[in-house]
Parts: C-alpha cells; structure tokens; sequence
C-alpha cells in the first residue's frame, strides 16, 4: 500500500498566469470550490494543519493557483475560489481566463477534488466548473462539506441534489466531508493514494 507523508508538504509557487504553472511528471490533485465553502479548511485537515492553506475571513482571496508539494510524490494544486459577489468584473474575468488555460493543460491533472457545500444546492458556478472537470476528461469527484451542519435525515436527500444538479454520472464519486471535524478525510486520503 502507497503512502503519504502529509507532514512533508512544502508551498511551491503561486500562479497568476499561464507560463507560472507547473509541468510535472509528478501526479496533481486539483482542489477547486465557491470562495466561501472551507477550501482551505478542508487541504489544512487534508495536511494535519492548522493554518497551511490561509483560511481567510473574507472569501474571494486565492486568485492565484497554488501549488503544494507533498512528500515529494505529488502536488495539491489548489485553484483560486470562485463565485465571490464582491469581486470586480475584470477580476472575473481575469480568473476565467485563467481556470481556460489551466483546464486546457495536456495531463494536467490526476484528480479533480470539486468542493461542494452539502446544506445547498449547487450554484451555477458550481455547474460551470463541474463541466470544466468532465469536459477535461481526468478523474473528478465530489466533495460534499460541512456535513457537521447536516442533520442525519438531510445528508441523503441533499448529497442525491448534489447529483442531480451537476448532472454526475455513476462513476463520479460523492464524498460527505466535514472539515470541522474530519468526517471524510479517510476516504478522501484513499482517492489521493490510489494516484501513487
């Protein structure tokens, strides 16, 4: 059985445009999610840490692609946070270009992580970057957070309205997660090892 030491991760580069990525024979694992839906909560319990990934009280901060090496076998790759009202025109646009350029990557990535926030619906955003993940054709799956503010009787209807709204077929993995307090890391960690 592979195995990865997540105390060995390492902030690589952060990428404001195209020419900054990474090229690497090493697998990536791309974390993509709304601005405001724990994406940096959820690589910091990933890592054991407390504060790797900054968790920022005003969401819409990442605009760069982040890029983190793990045990020197392979990058967490985590993409700027989308949907944030706040955020001017230019700069979505600026970002659209961007999320262009990084999903038209040959190889560009051996696992999609979208994060999700299980208590609601998934935004058109959302959407959108669902159809990024299918349309690049590599592995993608779901993660469906903050599941601690479910109760026991939500989380079936809402992870099947997950589903339905990004139109996922059977294949495409649904993980419950919970950043608070770790519900999912285990799963989401046997996804990751499969790639070594």
């Amino acid at each position: 059985m592979p195995s990865l030491n997540v105390n060995k991760a390492v902030f690589v580069r952060s990428a404001a445009a195209p020419k900054q990525f990474i090229a690497s024979p090493l697998p990536s694992v791309v974390f993509a999610g709304k601005s405001n839906v724990g994406k940096s909560s959820v690589l910091n319990r990933l890592l054991n840490r407390k504060n790797f990934a900054r968790v920022s009280a005003s969401p819409g901060k990442t605009a760069h692609v982040n890029y983190f090496l793990i045990d020197e076998k392979l990058y967490f790759v985590d993409l700027p946070g989308y949907g944030y009202a706040k955020v001017p025109q230019s700069e979505r646009e600026r970002w659209g270009r961007l999320m262009e350029a990084f999903f038209a990557q040959p190889d560009g990535f051996a696992l999609g992580v979208l994060i999700v926030d299980s208590r609601h619906r998934p935004t058109a955003d959302d959407v959108t970057m669902a159809e990024w993940f299918k349309a690049s054709g590599g592995r993608f799956l779901v993660l469906a957070n903050k599941l601690d503010k479910l109760k026991k009787s939500e989380i079936e209807p809402n992870l099947r309205c997950v589903r339905e709204t990004l139109e996922l077929g059977e294949e495409v993995r649904i993980i419950p997660f919970s950043a608070e307090n770790g519900q999912g890391r285990n799963e989401l960690m046997a996804e990751i090892l499969k790639l070594l």
